[in-house]
């Protein structure tokens, strides 16, 4: 808006008004508006009739358990002895396990992609990395149970070997550096269902960066090698500052996907009921993976005791998916940079 320029003793009425822009409406933008807006509220209205029939069909376990539910750690709904304590911790294990593996590849991913590949070689790296976010999860299990999982054994014992002292990487039932132990102990860990779900969530993620990292201001690129910056010095100074929304919502979302994998996980973990901090140790579980294994063959009680679990599993989700979407809506063209 163009402000009202003063002119000194001229009266008040005689001065300037600034005008306001104004685009005429026809019928096209009226019916495209209309359109986006019912979209819009339909969107909102599927997720609120989905967390409505969770929460209806979770009433039962609910008022069975109270607050118990989420400090149970055992699943014996026909005897009202059950919780997600377990599961969920389980499910928070293996989801960072994946952001921790799948933000560096994925950051690497997309700044190679943005300011490092060749021009001619990066609609080929991009398609890759798409049709890498459209494989679907059981091929990412079976990969991960049949080929991964036997090669990842070494690196886990030696983690184990020399990291042992931290519980996080402590496995029960052997010493550290004993060649003697039997490797079924490192198998269908926490450990190994993380690393393919962060192949899994890394092309998700590093769309996102990507896309950030490629609308960061050309002048201030340019003004960095003027300045004599290399490219990682241009890189660290403009685009990582410029893209930082960028980082953090990608990664927030790649978590909401992490936390939600079903199959690939389903297919790789020992479940296990007890809260298993040990990442690296054979029997682990997720939510849903536990509404998989037991949704065949559970009663009228026993579904909604996995309905309650379903719920909490998708405001956990729903939460992170609308943090990551405020971030990468707030991260603006311009960032500051150190340029």
């Amino acid at each position: 808006m163009v402000s009202a320029v003063e002119f000194p003793g001229e009266p008040e009425s005689d001065r300037p008004v600034p005008r306001r822009p104004y685009a005429a409406r026809g019928l096209g933008d009226r019916v495209f508006r209309y359109q986006l807006t019912a979209t819009g509220i339909a969107v909102l209205a599927i997720m609120a009739a989905v967390g409505l029939f969770l929460l209806l069909r979770a009433g039962q376990a609910l008022r069975a358990r109270g607050l118990d539910f989420l400090t149970t750690a055992a699943w014996q709904p026909d005897v009202h002895n059950f919780g997600i304590a377990a599961v969920l911790t389980g499910t928070l294990l293996i989801a960072a396990v994946a952001v921790t593996i799948s933000v560096p590849l994925a950051v690497a991913t997309a700044l190679f992609i943005s300011d490092v590949a060749p021009r001619r070689l990066r609609r080929t790296l991009i398609t890759m990395v798409d049709l890498m976010a459209a494989v679907p999860s059981v091929v990412y299990g079976l990969w991960g149970l049949f080929f991964l999982q036997q090669h990842v054994i070494g690196l886990s014992r030696w983690l184990s070997t020399w990291l042992g002292w931290i519980p996080l990487f402590a496995v029960d039932g052997t010493r550290p550096g004993d060649p003697l132990a039997s490797d079924s102990v490192y198998t269908a860990s926490t450990f190994v269902a993380g690393i393919v779900v962060a192949l899994m969530v890394a092309p998700i993620q590093c769309s996102v960066m990507r896309e950030v990292f490629a609308q960061a201001p050309a002048g201030e690129r340019e003004g960095a090698y003027a300045l004599g910056a290399t490219r990682w010095g241009m890189i660290r100074a403009v685009v990582l500052p410029y893209g930082k929304g960028g980082i953090i919502g990608g990664t927030m979302l790649g978590l909401g996907r992490a936390l939600g994998e079903t199959i690939a996980v389903y297919l790789i973990i020992s479940p296990v009921f007890a809260i298993q901090p040990h990442i690296l140790q054979t029997g682990s579980n997720s939510v849903s993976s536990l509404i998989a294994l037991h949704y065949g063959d559970a009663s009228t009680f026993g579904m909604s005791a996995l309905m309650a679990a379903g719920l909490a599993l998708f405001l956990l989700t729903l939460a992170v998916n609308f943090t990551a979407s405020t971030v990468v809506a707030r991260s603006r063209s311009g960032a500051q940079s150190e340029a």
